[in-house]
């Protein structure tokens, strides 16, 4: 659970020293690719709390989809279609179901080692 929260942490830290400004015409993929890239995240921490993490498929999930994500975006708007905004409710939706999860997980792991039983049989 502690790398994809590292990768994280350095990132906005990186992100927020360099003075960097995005083109006004990439803002939009910026976002969708800054989505994708906060899925595969959430997804590492769900994955690192049901002990199924595995670095590689983190780091090729993280770089697959968020740039997927930006390119499928450009190509919408080639076409003249709004594919961001679906993009921006699928990834939203994704984003809070594997916040749920972690928060469930989360809870009950502090639950259970508040309460003093080993099980998790009510």
């Amino acid at each position: 659970m502690l790398i994809p929260i590292i990768g994280a942490l350095i990132g906005i830290l990186i992100g927020w020293r360099l003075p960097f400004e995005i083109p006004v015409n990439l803002v939009k993929y910026t976002a969708i690719a800054i989505l994708a890239a906060l899925d595969a995240i959430m997804g590492g921490i769900r994955a690192q709390l049901g002990q199924k993490f595995l670095f590689s498929k983190f780091i090729s999930s993280f770089f697959a989809n968020t740039a997927l994500a930006a390119l499928l975006c450009y190509l919408g708007d080639l076409m003249g279609v709004d594919i961001y905004i679906g993009a921006v409710v699928a990834f939203s939706i994704r984003l809070f179901q594997n916040l749920s999860l972690i928060r469930e997980e989360l809870f009950d792991r502090f639950w259970w080692w508040r309460s003093g039983r080993s099980d998790k049989d009510m």
